[in-house]
């Protein structure tokens, strides 16, 4: 995903907290960041925690375009989003249909680092065992 984006106001505008925006500045939101926020996302944010995307009947929940900016929100949502969802859907079915995956342990390494870039990247890759599933 892309780190951080900017919005440029034509008018006078007031920010839902309360803030005034002047005609012709600038806001500059870090999506990256919002997305490691106490304030936003409780204080578990560091955790690896699928649960916070899925209800008790396992069914996706899709958060609000402002607390996940990612992929931006109101007027100006990404264009792509929907097909990066339907990329995403289609890589991961094949893939883990095909092969077992088993990350390589990294404790060595330590935690993964950031790759500061247009769009966010894991210094290093993400290293994987890749082997051939047997049919079922």
């Amino acid at each position: 995903p892309v780190l951080l984006d900017s919005r440029h106001a034509l008018h006078n505008d007031v920010l839902p907290d309360g803030t005034f925006v002047g005609k012709g500045n600038r806001v500059t939101y870090h999506a990256y960041a919002m997305g490691r926020m106490d304030a936003i996302w409780g204080a578990d944010c560091l955790q690896f925690k699928p649960e916070r995307w899925v209800n008790e009947d396992g069914h996706f929940v899709p958060q609000s375009p402002f607390k996940f900016a990612v992929f931006h929100g109101g007027p100006r949502v990404c264009l792509g989003k929907d097909m990066a969802f339907i990329q995403m859907k289609y890589v991961a079915a094949t893939v883990i249909s095909m092969f077992r995956l088993r990350p390589i342990d990294c404790s060595a390494v330590g935690t993964p680092k950031l790759i500061h870039s247009l769009t966010a990247r894991m210094k290093g890759g993400f290293p994987v065992v890749v082997g051939k599933r047997e049919a079922s």
